[in-house]
């Protein structure tokens, strides 16, 4: 079923969350032992993250550089194809535009189609910690709102080349995200609604919020989207902070700022036990308000860790 069926055929806020695909060698059975505590608030759909490998240069002794990947993360289709069967609920890949070519995303769309994924989430990605700057993969996309497209064209029956004989279109529903805060390579809001814009029109007709910590935030972007003449359900995206390190690395990492209220509570914390408190707290209160605002649907950033959303969750619905 489509992320925006199950948006429109209810009158109530949904809870959902996006997960990390483990690293190699970790064992699929604690990635889902470690959901299954958030089934019980009935999550229509997961979505799972997406990585593109890292590289690092060793350099050898005749003075000649080895390529060596530094991030090995398990193939999201096949994560999606076992949160599918285990807990019959849909799967949200997200697919980058980064680290890969045309033809590489193409594949991987024929892939999820077949194993019954009908849902996708078109992100460009950032630039490795190597670039910096994002510079796309050669044949691939330099926006999202290409890869919008090309997801789109394959829905029509499109496909890089015209031998290639396939028989089929796809039949995805596009998500995107959107940036209450604005993206940090944004010069204005303005700017970056025109970018959002430019997705939508693409075909997307959902949009997830990067985290924020202060629903007027996420207020104001709803009614500066509204007023771009974009209409589509507009999902909250939350993360409770849980570390001492968090209050540092989470506006540095993602380019948001922490209310004024949320950190007097922060600094009176002496330990990350304390910090988790504030975060759950404050995350619950959060999520009420956005619940009697009338969002679609609550989604949380778990990280892969349940036992923090699932404490958020416990309370709200």
């Amino acid at each position: 079923m489509k992320v925006t069926d199950y948006l429109k055929n209810t009158d109530k806020t949904h809870f959902s969350f996006e997960i990390l695909p483990p690293l190699k060698g970790q064992s699929l059975t604690n990635l889902l032992d470690g959901i299954t505590p958030l089934m019980d608030f009935n999550p229509p759909f997961i979505d799972v993250t997406y990585h593109r490998e890292e590289y690092m240069y060793k350099k050898h002794a005749n003075g000649l550089l080895e390529k060596i990947s530094t991030r090995k993360r398990p193939g999201t289709v096949g994560i999606c194809a076992a949160i599918m069967n285990k807990f019959k609920v849909d799967a949200v890949p997200h697919l980058l535009c980064g680290g890969f070519s045309k033809e590489e995303t193409e594949n991987a769309l024929i892939d999820l189609y077949f194993i019954g994924v009908e849902n996708v989430l078109a992100l460009r990605g950032d630039a490795p910690k190597s670039e910096a700057n994002f510079i796309p993969n050669k044949d691939g996309h330099k926006f999202a709102s290409e890869l919008v497209g090309q997801i789109i064209g394959m829905n029509e029956g499109k496909y890089l080349h015209d031998e290639t004989e396939i028989g089929f279109q796809t039949d995805f529903c596009v998500g995107v995200a959107g940036y209450p805060e604005k993206h940090f390579e944004a010069p204005s809001l303005n700017f970056d609604l025109k970018k959002l814009r430019a997705k939508i029109d693409a075909g997307a007709t959902y949009i997830v919020t990067q985290m924020f910590f202060d629903n007027q935030k996420y207020f104001d972007f709803v009614e500066k989207v509204r007023e771009a003449g974009i209409d589509v359900p507009i999902i909250p995206g939350l993360k409770p902070i849980t570390t001492l390190s968090q209050i540092v690395n989470l506006p540095k990492t993602f380019f948001l700022d922490l209310p004024d209220d949320l950190m007097l509570e922060l600094e009176k914390c002496k330990n990350n036990a304390e910090v988790k408190e504030v975060g759950i707290e404050w995350a619950i209160q959060q999520s009420k308000e956005l619940v009697k605002y009338g969002v679609p649907t609550l989604h949380y950033y778990t990280m892969s860790k349940a036992d923090t959303t699932y404490k958020v969750a416990k309370e709200v619905f």
